[in-house]
């Protein structure tokens, strides 16, 4: 892969940041029909269907290695979250909108109750679409699921997102990635990663492929007190130790054993917080056991 420090990958390849339409597509980016977000469709219709959640300033082509590599039996599900990558950046963007959207998602592309597997913000929405909407949702698979966090802790960080919304340059946004969460994450997929998600913005500076208000009002969201599944529905809860402050609340995993018993399963990885990525490999081998 490039280095995009090296190259104008970024340059070449990117366009002014704008509010996109949304679209299902394909693997090979196909597009097939207008739907509630824009969708990546991985594996064989008529498989045992996964809807895959992205976390806050992702998109739904981060799945596309796990899918392809290590569950390619699988049909993967993958949408851009609204207000990010490629599929409708409109408000309202709180989590009942979120939730909408993926019952909207699910009734266009799935045959019928799916497996969610969620990163971080993606897991709070997969915590309240089985809390919504139980006959949709056959199985959780949290990856260091962030939800009920703290108030004045979300509010930081809102206001870190409005102080400095965008970087200077593709180096910059490197620089912040590598020093931050994703440190461990392969130079492969962080390359990946800037050739689909970097843009370029009208003021010439540049900044993921995402709506910073809908991003704002997600740190919000964040700091809602805890949602929890139904007691019969089988659980996986990986948290990133390395990450801290936790996004794994003790709250949190206190509720959801009293809530789910035998039907939760508690997992630790020695990793920072990017899990889909820097432990592919054991993610598929959980996935899998409630596929």
């Amino acid at each position: 892969m490039v280095d995009l420090l090296r190259t104008d990958v970024s340059l070449t390849q990117a366009f002014h940041q704008k509010a996109p339409t949304s679209h299902a597509s394909s693997a090979s980016g196909k597009i097939d029909r207008v739907t509630a977000l824009h969708t990546y469709l991985y594996g064989p219709s008529g498989a045992p269907e996964i809807l895959a959640l992205h976390g806050l300033t992702g998109h739904g082509r981060r799945w596309q290695s796990m899918a392809e590599n290590q569950l390619p039996d699988a049909r993967w599900i993958a949408p851009d979250l609204r207000g990010h990558g490629r599929s409708t950046w409109a408000p309202p963007w709180n989590i009942e909108a979120h939730v909408a959207d993926l019952v909207d998602t699910l009734n266009e592309h799935a045959a019928g109750p799916v497996l969610v597997v969620a990163h971080s913000f993606g897991s709070a929405l997969a915590l309240h679409l089985a809390a919504t909407a139980p006959d949709r949702v056959r199985g959780l698979v949290l990856l260091d699921p962030a939800i009920g966090l703290d108030p004045d802790f979300m509010g930081r960080i809102a206001e870190l997102t409005i102080g400095s919304p965008d970087y200077t340059d593709a180096a910059e946004a490197r620089s912040e990635k590598i020093h931050g969460s994703w440190g461990e994450v392969p130079t492969e997929v962080l390359d990946e990663e800037f050739i689909e998600h970097l843009v370029h913005l009208d003021n010439g500076r540049v900044n993921w492929r995402l709506s910073t208000p809908a991003v704002v009002t997600a740190w919000g969201e964040l700091a809602r007190p805890l949602v929890l599944p139904p007691s019969s529905m089988p659980t996986v809860i990986v948290q990133a130790m390395k990450v801290q402050p936790p996004y794994v609340t003790a709250e949190f995993r206190s509720a959801m054993t009293d809530r789910l018993g035998p039907n939760l399963t508690d997992v630790a990885f020695d990793c920072d917080h990017m899990v889909p990525h820097v432990r592919a490999d054991e993610v598929a081998a959980l996935i899998r056991k409630l596929l």
